[in-house]
């Protein structure tokens, strides 16, 4: 098996060895090293719908210990755990009705619940910061779904980036920002959603969305048969990952709303139209030059980290609130915000 990995995997500049699990013959060898690196109670960087992840077994407390460390993740913000099958799910997580015809509607996908903790379902305390509570989903992503299955257990898996920094669309972003503090990459190309998965809790008398995401909110709504609340956490201690108001940010600051450009501004610009200052833009990336959301959204991080490289301000203009607008605008204001 050693041979197997050194014959397909390559070594990053930070000695995370990376697989590119586009390359068939690669792909076995990829899962197998992952699931050794896991069993070891190593980190993982592993592809996902919406972005790449940082995964650690979920029942293995030293080993999520170890993404909070590498991510500089404060340990009272929880994790997501994700998981293969729905059997998996109610081994962690108490399923209500309205939690099951959720999951019916919309897994594997962009969607995380969170549930009341099971008993006995061995989760490390680290994964729900103490919670009563589990973020739980089931992604899409063929290498997700692969490496959960020969896993053979839960995996709590944030974003693979530094914490509150950008979230990471490609392999390389994980490299970039977490190096050699991951055993293995399993690199699958750019992510096809973009944007985390939405979150709704499920945990008290009516669901709430507790973070805008890949799912847009009507779409669950239309399941629900019902409009979702929406939470907003200020405090120290969020409900659910992807709450705190600083988050998702570049070194450079954003100024939101922007209808033109000043002088040593990027631009983050979308749809057809551009303010005339446009041309005096350091750099520019345009989310989507037809207006449409969905491809925005698979832009707005890579666009971000883009321009956070060559500029000291980023310029961003007016992206409509509507449809996975709603999750777009939510990642620019956490992004915008004063850092702490």
């Amino acid at each position: 098996m050693a041979t197997n990995r050194l014959t397909y995997g390559t070594r990053s500049a930070g000695l995370s060895l990376t697989f590119d699990m586009r390359d068939g013959a690669a792909r076995a060898a990829g899962i197998a090293a992952a699931v050794e690196a896991l069993r070891a109670g190593r980190l993982v960087g592993m592809p996902t719908e919406t972005v790449y992840g940082l995964a650690a077994s979920a029942r293995d407390a030293t080993a999520v210990a170890g993404i909070f460390a590498a991510k500089g993740r404060p340990r009272f913000n929880p994790l997501i755990v994700h998981v293969a099958d729905r059997q998996s799910a109610g081994a962690v997580a108490d399923f209500t009705p309205t939690a099951a015809r959720l999951a019916d509607a919309f897994w594997p996908g962009p969607l995380t619940l969170v549930l009341p903790l099971r008993a006995g379902a061995g989760i490390a305390d680290l994964v729900t910061a103490g919670l009563p509570t589990v973020a739980i989903r089931m992604p899409a992503h063929p290498v997700a779904v692969a490496l959960l299955q020969a896993f053979g257990g839960p995996l709590a898996a944030p974003s693979a980036n530094r914490s509150g920094h950008v979230s990471p669309t490609t392999a390389a972003h994980v490299v970039a920002d977490l190096g050699g503090k991951v055993a293995v990459i399993l690199d699958a190309g750019p992510t096809g959603v973009g944007l985390e998965s939405t979150i709704v809790g499920l945990a008290g008398p009516e669901p709430l969305l507790l973070r805008p995401g890949g799912l847009p909110r009507g779409q669950i709504e239309a399941v629900l048969g019902r409009r979702l609340a929406s939470v907003t956490s200020e405090d120290a201690r969020p409900l659910a990952p992807g709450m705190l108001a600083s988050h998702y940010a570049p070194a450079a600051r954003l100024r939101l709303n922007a209808k033109e450009v000043l002088p040593g501004e990027a631009l983050l610009a979308f749809g057809p139209s551009l303010p005339a200052s446009a041309e005096r833009a350091v750099a520019m990336h345009n989310l989507s030059p037809a207006g449409d959301l969905a491809e925005a959204a698979t832009r707005l991080f890579a666009a971000l980290r883009d321009l956070d490289a060559v500029a000291p301000a980023i310029a961003v203009m007016p992206v409509p609130e509507e449809g996975l607008g709603e999750a777009i605008n939510d990642r620019l204001r956490r992004a915008a915000a004063p850092r702490s």
